[in-house]
This record gives C-alpha cells, structure tokens and sequence, in this order.
C-alpha cells in the first residue's frame, strides 16, 4: 500500500491545482465583467453614477456554485401584461419561458421574460429580462430585488443554459430616484439567499 501513495498524491496534487486554476481563471473573467460593468455607467447619458461614485459599487466575492445549470421550457403564446414599476408606471412584458434548477438540493423555478418595446430593436430583439428576489433583499442586497440579462441564443438545442447569479446586478432605483426599475413578479421570489451578484450600494442614494 505505502508504495501507492506517492502516486495518490501526486493525483491529490494535480486536482487541486487544476481547481485552483479553475477558480482563479473564473474569478479573473469575473473581474472583467464587473470592470465592464463599471465602465457602463460612464457611458449611458442618464447613468445615475458618476465615476467616482462606482468605487462605492459592490459585490459577492465570485463564487462558482451559484453559476446553475438550468433546463428551459418555452411558454408559447402568454398574454402581453403590465409589469408595475418602481415608480409608478408599468412596462409592457410577456413571458417567454421558465428555467428549473436545483441549489443546495432543492429545486426552485424562474419566469423570463421579453420587453415588448425591444422586439423591434435590432441591438435588443434577443434581450431576455429576468428579474428576482431572494432572502437576501433588504439586508446584504438591495430590498427591491436584482435582475439578470439573458439572451435567446444562450439557451442550448438540449433547453438547457447555465445561469450565473454572480453576474445580477442592480436596478438603478439603486442608486437614485426618477427611474423605471421593474417590481420582480412574485412567482420570481426565490425561498433562498443568493449571496453572489451585486450587493448593495455602499454611496450615498441619490434623490
């Protein structure tokens, strides 16, 4: 047996250290992203950031496990309805389809959706909304909930897409008033904590 174990361990070895370069190569596209994501709102004419206001913008450390393989069902035919706002007013959706997944050995399902307005944009006509809530709202993350952009060519031939919670964000109701950040429907409350994504803002709310 004893002569076995140089072998073992450089096995041991050699799976760690393909996880860890797993892990940093994740973290570093992760850190790409929330650059990117950054840099966004120096671009968008009505961002409600500037650009030393993004060094109050924060998140969950990457972590793998809350990227989720999920398996889609399309929903054909729902009726177009308005979904409320923040502030007010209400935009025009229509539901696409739900994704299943499990977590932590429970399964639990997503509603995504279509803006009706965006279906004539050449940029956006593939743009999927998915918005959420989950157990962390109001404490580590923003009480009105997150949202995550998906797109139709994401979905695989087999209806399946790996969904990454590391990469929801918030609405910019945020970070200040004067925006229409759609309210998650309640059939997208999830009965967990995500603690991945965006946190909550650690500036000063505008109003």
């Amino acid at each position: 047996m004893m002569k076995h174990l140089p072998s073992l361990l450089l096995l041991f070895m050699a799976q760690s250290l393909g996880a860890q370069t797993t892990d940093s190569t994740y973290a570093a596209q992760m850190a790409h992203h929330r650059q990117a994501y950054k840099e966004h709102f120096l671009t968008e004419s009505r961002s409600p950031l500037m650009e030393d206001d993004t060094a109050f913008l924060d998140f969950f450390a990457p972590d793998a496990s809350w990227r989720v393989n999920a398996t889609f069902e399309r929903t054909f035919d729902t009726e177009p309805f308005d979904m409320p706002t923040y502030s007010g007013r209400s935009a025009r959706y229509q539901q696409y389809g739900i994704f299943t997944f499990e977590k932590d050995g429970k399964k639990h399902t997503l509603r995504v959706y279509q803006n009706l307005r965006l279906l004539n944009s050449q940029k956006y006509f593939d743009y999927l909304f998915l918005p959420f809530k989950d157990h962390s709202n109001g404490d580590s993350t923003y009480g009105g909930g997150r949202y995550l952009d998906l797109k139709t060519g994401d979905i695989g031939t087999d209806n399946t897409m790996s969904i990454d919670f590391n990469k929801c964000y918030n609405p910019w109701c945020a970070y200040s008033d004067g925006f229409n950040c759609p309210i998650p429907p309640k059939e997208n409350h999830l009965d967990i904590m995500v603690e991945a994504g965006e946190k909550n803002f650690r500036g000063e709310r505008k109003h």
